[in-house]
């Protein structure tokens, strides 16, 4: 009995291979909730995925608290730096205003959100997204034209990952859309970048309002 015990091997825990990491970080958000497996992978071998990713002129942005990871381009060097520009492997994406709007307005909420200090989640519905960008929109006649912009907006600002829909519960009709705000968004979206936002939101709340000025016309003399 003793002999065969003996002869016994505990087999290790099988750990992802490191080509499916990288491969699944260069294609998108990597979030514990979605692969626990292969985040528990990333924690472990998360000095060789820098080094590799850092071939490609990548650095790797990992939150364990959020639970989230992704890769980014490194810094561009300076103009006067010698150093070699490399092509971008992660391209740019320029924001049109109403998406940047509505990153911004969801930041905030999110920040109003962790101050409360209740639940991790924060979860909107279709309905609250569009009164939040609604007050910073010109006012039209058409209101049904209104509503279909915002869910363009929103459309949009999920397929970029910072909104998640969720399936609707049992019974629940098909236009109460609901959305997580994804916590990855307070990587992207930073105080400096809020500050700066802010600014610009100021400079076209004014616009706004000099055009309904304009558009009422002069007064009778």
């Amino acid at each position: 009995m003793e002999q065969h015990l003996s002869t016994i091997e505990i087999t290790p825990a099988p750990v992802a291979d490191l080509s499916v990491l990288l491969i699944s970080l260069l294609k998108g958000v990597l979030y514990r909730e979605a692969d626990e497996r292969l985040w528990a992978a990333l924690l472990n071998l998360q000095a060789r995925v820098r080094d590799y990713s850092a071939v490609l002129n990548l650095d790797l942005v990992l939150d364990e608290s959020e639970g989230y990871a992704f890769l980014k381009s490194r810094p561009e060097p300076a103009d006067d730096d010698p150093a070699p520009r490399l092509p971008r492997l992660v391209a740019r994406r320029p924001l049109s205003f109403p998406v940047s709007l509505l990153l911004a307005l969801l930041r905030k909420k999110l920040a109003e959100f962790d101050a409360g200090g209740g639940d991790t989640r924060l979860v909107l519905s279709r309905d609250d997204i569009v009164e939040l960008v609604r007050v910073f929109l010109p006012d039209g006649p058409n209101e049904a034209r209104l509503i279909d912009q915002i869910e363009t907006t929103i459309n949009k600002v999920v397929e970029l990952g910072f909104l998640h829909k969720l399936k609707p519960s049992g019974g629940a009709s098909a236009g109460l859309a609901s959305y997580e705000v994804r916590r990855i968004l307070k990587a992207f979206v930073d105080a400096q970048w809020l500050a700066e936002f802010d600014a610009r939101l100021a400079n076209y709340q004014t616009l706004l309002a000099g055009v309904a000025n304009s558009k009422e016309g002069p007064g009778n003399e």
